[in-house]
């Protein structure tokens, strides 16, 4: 065993302080980046630390306007349980607007005034639904089927706003960051975002529960705090270093960049990211049939207070926050797909452990945060793999649209998961939540396949996981 390797084994296995693995992350990309690409030292560094801080401003936000929060804020204003799964959808929908903005983001000159230009005006529209939420309370120019109808607005434009620049982020990201420190970077900044929600996401959960006003003008109070950190984390993207699409296209080793309709086909000729986009569509597919109401069935079905649920929340965020850096350092050893496979059966399983909950203290108080805890662990490895595997079968010229392909796919497949287990759910009566989370089980399992047949350049083949993961324990296998 030579000297890299034993390094490597043991930056796996030994403890560290998230200190010492930022400055290891970032002195190791560092030196990767000035071999494949013309950034100073200086650059590299500002940049890894201010996409990790955006990320944290950035996310916190998005869990307030598409979270548990949101949902408790719709159910309060009067919504369906089926109306809030159905406007779940929508952003998933609206992810076919990607291939599009893909293509003007790549004939732009800078992916960091295209990235404010779209976040801004997008997260400056929720001060609409803020003012509303205050008007017509004070006023009283604004029922509440006049909100929920004002919010499914800003919904819908915020996301055909912000569909047109995740692509280009996604790419900007691809470039700053080495492939070969890809997981154990965004295994850390997953980490610092999970952090922050841990911390403040019960806090604001709390003042919607106990705000004097109610809780539907509490929300506006946290809506307002959201749409502050949304808008700093858009002031550290003028610390990341900026990346011409253009440029970078043309700079481009042994590729040809394509125009027009050749670059929305040029895809087809790529058989292996073509299985990545039927796993990723398969999979949306079938967790979207339950995802979006395990928060809806606590509330409504069993009548949990919203700050208990984001209790439940939160131990899941603090369980995808400890594992993040482990299953960052393990994929950067053994690749994303076999972590992929082996993960992603007992996500495939976790929705039938919901079967075996219920209104009892022990499920309350014990089982319903067992799931989450099991939730936020595997999700943690889902997310990472799955964002890191893409950025490996993506070809590197045109790879935007490869990135908007891989989320308009999913996004049809998981909007049209959301309405199934909308309708299973009516269609089924009592026996409506039994149905939705079997039926979801078992799609995932069946979304699993493609994975076997997805090729990673540095994935090790998956019957040598187990010898991987426990090298002192025999193989299973004879």
């Amino acid at each position: 065993m030579n000297s890299e390797v034993r390094d490597e084994i043991s930056f796996l296995t030994c403890p560290i302080t998230f200190e010492q693995s930022h400055q290891r992350i970032l002195a190791e990309s560092v030196l990767v980046a000035e071999k494949l690409q013309k950034i100073s030292k200086p650059e590299i560094r500002s940049s890894l630390r201010a996409s990790t801080i955006e990320g944290v401003f950035a996310t916190l936000f998005y869990s307030i306007i598409g979270g548990v929060l949101l949902s408790n804020f719709l159910l309060d204003l009067g919504a369906s349980p089926v109306f809030i799964g159905l406007l779940a959808s929508i952003p998933q929908l609206l992810n076919l607007f990607q291939p599009l903005g893909a293509y003007f983001a790549d004939k732009s000159t800078s992916r960091r005034r295209w990235s404010i230009s779209i976040f801004l005006s997008s997260r400056l529209l929720w001060l609409i639904v803020a003012l509303a939420i205050f008007c017509g309370n004070e006023f009283h120019l604004i029922d509440h089927v006049l909100l929920v109808q004002l919010t499914l607005a800003i919904i819908l434009l915020t996301n055909i706003i912000e569909a047109f620049g995740r692509a280009s982020c996604v790419s900007w990201m691809a470039a700053l960051v080495p492939e070969r420190l890809r997981g154990r970077y965004f295994g850390f900044r997953n980490s610092s975002i999970n952090l922050m929600n841990l911390l403040a996401v019960p806090l604001l959960g709390l003042v919607v529960s106990k705000y004097p006003g109610g809780r539907v003008q509490g929300f506006g109070v946290v809506l307002i705090i959201g749409i502050v950190f949304a808008l700093i984390s858009l002031g550290y993207q003028f610390l990341m270093t900026d990346v011409n699409p253009i440029e970078e296209s043309l700079s481009s080793k042994n590729t040809v960049p394509l125009e027009g309709w050749e670059t929305v086909a040029s895809f087809l000729k790529d058989t292996n990211f073509l299985k990545f986009l039927l796993y990723s569509g398969l999979w949306s597919f079938a967790v979207n049939v339950s995802a979006p109401f395990f928060n809806l069935y606590l509330l409504e079905k069993l009548s949990i207070d919203v700050s208990v649920v984001t209790i439940y929340n939160s131990l899941g965020t603090g369980a995808n926050l400890l594992m993040l850096i482990f299953w960052g350092k393990l994929a950067d050893r053994v690749g994303n797909r076999p972590l992929l496979v082996m993960v992603g059966i007992l996500v495939a399983l976790t929705p039938l452990l919901w079967l075996f909950g219920g209104c009892n203290a022990v499920s309350l108080w014990i089982w319903f945060p067992l799931l989450h805890l099991l939730g936020g662990a595997t999700w943690a490895a889902i997310d990472l793999c799955s964002g890191n595997l893409l950025m490996g079968v993506a070809q590197k010229a045109n790879r935007s649209i490869y990135f908007a392909l891989a989320a308009a796919v999913p996004g049809v497949t998981g909007a049209m998961g959301i309405i199934v287990g909308g309708v299973s759910t009516t269609l089924a009566s009592t026996d409506g939540w039994d149905v939705l989370f079997s039926l979801s089980a078992g799609l995932r399992l069946f979304a699993l396949l493609p994975l076997l047949f997805i090729w990673e350049q540095r994935s090790i083949p998956l019957g040598q996981l187990w010898q991987v993961l426990f090298p002192h324990s025999k193989s299973p296998l004879p």
